[in-house]
């Protein structure tokens, strides 16, 4: 009985706050983290060096784009 009334006071306090209007997925999130796109083969990353070394590995014989010189 009592974790039934500490849910229903945890439900009231998230709508109250305003939690519980937002619905979020580990999709949404991921998606929302990656930032950089390569122009070559439009693969996403989430950070520059990241975004840096997949440019390297990947695309040798291609120049690095401007973005990335000064990472």
């Amino acid at each position: 009985m009592a974790r039934g009334h500490q849910k229903e006071l945890a439900r009231q306090r998230n709508e109250k706050n305003g939690a519980g209007n937002k619905p979020t997925t580990q999709k949404g999130t991921a998606a929302a983290g990656l930032t950089y796109q390569c122009p070559v083969c439009k693969s996403q990353m989430g950070d520059p060096k990241t975004y840096k070394q997949h440019f390297e590995s990947k695309h040798p014989k291609n120049e690095l784009p401007a973005e990335l010189k000064d990472v």
